[in-house]
């Protein structure tokens, strides 16, 4: 029997109500014979419509449940009329109710985790202290959680039922299983991070980051930032490399301000997001240039671009991202440096999206940008530039924008951050471009196989896969639902939004393990969201 991974979250759709409502008369009519039987086998709860209802799914199966609400009276008020006297002064209550576990599942974590998920809504909603009615047949599992009894016991003969009440205090300091689970829970939502930024960082970059912070003035500082400069330019096959506090964006801006140095005009290539942002860097920092668009998701044939420069002989600079990060499209760059040699035209490529994912030569690139915080699987927060040629610093250029201040300071005119420099630094060792192709293309084979109609083919980024989905599905919805279940994507950009485009991205620490776990939950929630349309 196929095993599918449980789902926790808070009851929303009408369907897992009226599971609610059956599990609900499973438990408490006749297991705890508390209500009476009745031919619906139904059970609907007099606080119904003020509950939230924090359940556990087997695939589409309601298998656990808890009710939590805030609105007094509760259920324990009608019991103890004195209840206030038994709570701490500073109480700010909600009263748990239903707790409900199916059989074959008491055994395993779904208690503890229907818990874990409570105490993270109490403490969003700032109640300091929860209130059960614990069956008197499960009172050391309540203790064990870190329930405490007050008062006397409550009920029938046939139903008798102890008031507690759980603090998050008690509930993190006397429960071993919690703080475990607490445990996997992180690694978990570490490893299912699927964004193409900030990416999942090993563990041997988590702790270079973590060193004591030293001056960027130190000599071990100035020795760290000319080996990591090293290691990137042999990765890339480029002649020079400068480190700078920033983004991708500053990067671009960088690679900009030096364009404008060369004569001529240029000439800007765009089919997707971020080679149209290229065109708007180009415009504010007032480039003479052409611009072949092309709708998203479209090809640019070398045919094309060649087309273009016969027509255009006063072209002698070209800028393009190498991989269109908003479609996972891969540029043909070896037979784009190919054409620009032949016309003794520079060439500039925006390659955030590319290095450490696919295999890259700049030696005979001009300009090229990319970031710390994307296929080189480190911290965001440095702007990379290689440059071809030496640059000298250039007073017309704004100071923070000027290249040549970078390279005569070896990166570093101005203040830097060692600990970003040292994560960098470790995860340069650690880049493996075979593995991410042979994952990614698993990946897309499970995908396609399953029936996701994914943008592309293996001639993409092996970095991003851009699923599009049908129109009756929502991706903000899927986005949200994989969210709430610890699977982090990108969805959430306005361009993907505007499409109902999804991405995995696989620029970070990932195994296909975690993959296929994702895959998993992505299966159930497009089923389940399917039914329901």
């Amino acid at each position: 029997m196929k095993q599918h991974p449980l789902t926790f979250k808070i009851a929303s759709e009408p369907e897992e109500m009226e599971q609610i409502h059956q599990l609900n008369y499973d438990t408490f009519v006749e297991e705890i014979p508390q209500h009476q039987q009745n031919k619906s086998r139904r059970l609907i709860d007099k606080f119904d419509k003020e509950n939230i209802y924090i359940i556990a799914k087997d695939n589409d199966v309601v298998i656990g449940m808890i009710a939590v609400r805030a609105n007094r009276p509760f259920s324990l008020d009608h019991k103890l009329h004195n209840l206030d006297d038994y709570l701490p002064k500073d109480a700010n209550p909600c009263e748990v109710r239903l707790l409900s576990v199916k059989r074959e599942y008491r055994k395993s974590r779904v208690f503890y985790q229907l818990v874990n998920l409570l105490v993270s809504y109490c403490l969003k909603k700032d109640y300091n202290i929860a209130l059960i009615s614990g069956t008197d047949r499960q009172i050391m599992l309540y203790k064990k959680i870190g329930f405490e009894p007050f008062a006397h016991m409550v009920g029938t003969e046939k139903a008798r039922f102890q008031p507690m009440y759980l603090t998050k205090e008690n509930f993190e300091t006397t429960s071993k299983a919690f703080t475990k689970l607490m445990t996997q829970k992180k690694k978990q939502s570490k490893l299912l991070n699927f964004l193409p930024g900030p990416v999942l960082v090993s563990n041997e970059v988590e702790q270079a980051f973590r060193k004591t912070t030293i001056s960027h003035r130190s000599i071990d500082f100035i020795n760290e930032m000319k080996a990591v400069r090293t290691k990137l330019c042999e990765l890339v096959h480029a002649k020079n490399a400068q480190l700078i506090v920033g983004t991708g964006t500053l990067a671009n801006d960088l690679v900009a301000a030096q364009i404008k140095k060369l004569p001529g005009k240029g000439l800007i290539m765009a089919n997707g997001e971020f080679g149209y942002r290229l065109i708007d860097h180009a415009e504010r920092m007032g480039l003479k240039h052409y611009t072949l668009k092309k709708e998203w998701h479209d090809g640019v044939s070398i045919e094309e671009i060649e087309d273009f420069l016969k027509t255009h002989r006063d072209v002698s600079w070209i800028w393009t991202v190498h991989c269109e990060t908003s479609t996972g499209y891969l540029y043909d760059l070896h037979r784009i440096i190919e054409l620009t040699k032949k016309h003794q035209i520079k060439l500039c490529v925006d390659a955030c999206s590319s290095v450490g994912i696919v295999p890259i030569d700049f030696k005979d690139v001009y300009l090229a940008s990319t970031v710390s915080g994307k296929g080189l699987g480190s911290y965001p927060g440095l702007a990379i530039v290689f440059h071809q040629e030496p640059v000298v610093p250039n007073n017309e250029i704004p100071r923070y924008l000027d290249l040549g201040q970078y390279a005569v300071a070896d990166s570093i005119p101005y203040t830097h951050s060692s600990s970003l420099v040292s994560a960098l630094h470790e995860a340069v060792n650690k880049v493996d471009v075979e593995n991410r192709h042979i994952l990614a293309n698993s990946a897309r084979k499970m995908l396609t196989s399953a029936g996701y109609m994914v943008l592309g083919n293996e001639d993409y980024s092996p970095g991003i896969l851009t699923i599009a989905l049908p129109d009756f599905l929502s991706s903000q919805d899927i986005g949200d639902k994989l969210r709430e279940n610890g699977i982090i994507i990108s969805y959430e950009s306005h361009y993907l939004r505007e499409r109902n485009w999804i991405q995995f991205a696989f620029m970070g620490e990932l195994t296909m393990t975690e993959f296929e776990s994702a895959f998993s939950v992505l299966q159930q929630t497009l089923e389940c969201k399917s039914k329901q349309v």
